[in-house]
C-alpha cells in the first residue's frame, strides 16, 4: 500500500533489529555471556563484518574461541547475524561450527546478499573453484 523507499526500508530494518534485541534480552534459554555476545552482534550493520577477536573485545572477553562457541549455539540466527563474524584475516570460516561445506556456503551467500565485502583470500578461492 505504501511505496517502498530507502527511508521506509531502513525504519523496517531498525524496527526488526530492536524487536530482535528485545527477544534476546528476555530469552531464558541462553546464558548471560551468550546474551552479551548476541546483543553486541546486533550492533554490526548489514554489509559489515567483525572478527571473532574484535567481538570478544567488545564483549569484554579475551577469547575469540568463547565467542565462536556462543555463536555456534545461536538460536536466533539469522536475526542475530552470526554470519557477519569472520576470522581475524577477514576470511570466512566457522559457521554453525563448520569450517567448510554447506554451512560456509550459506554464510558466504548471506554476506553477499548484504553486499558485504569479501577478503582477497575468499576471492582467490572463488576463482580457483571455477
Amino acid at each position: 500500500m505504501f511505496p517502498v523507499d530507502g527511508r521506509k526500508m531502513n525504519l523496517t530494518m531498525n524496527d526488526k533489529t530492536e524487536a530482535t534485541r528485545q527477544i534476546v534480552r528476555e530469552a531464558t534459554n541462553i546464558t548471560e555471556f551468550q546474551r552479551k555476545v548476541y546483543l553486541a552482534l546486533l550492533d554490526v550493520p548489514a554489509g559489515s563484518t567483525i572478527s571473532y577477536g574484535e567481538l570478544a573485545r567488545r564483549c569484554g572477553c579475551r577469547s575469540a574461541q568463547a565467542i565462536g562457541q556462543a555463536l555456534k549455539k545461536n538460536p536466533f540466527a539469522p536475526d542475530v547475524p552470526c554470519h557477519r563474524v569472520v576470522k581475524s584475516d577477514g576470511s570466512i570460516g566457522g559457521y554453525l561450527g563448520a569450517i567448510d561445506g554447506e554451512h560456509i556456503m550459506r554464510k558466504k551467500a548471506l554476506l553477499l546478499s548484504e553486499k558485504a565485502k569479501t577478503t582477497r583470500r575468499d576471492d582467490d578461492e572463488k576463482r580457483n573453484e571455477r
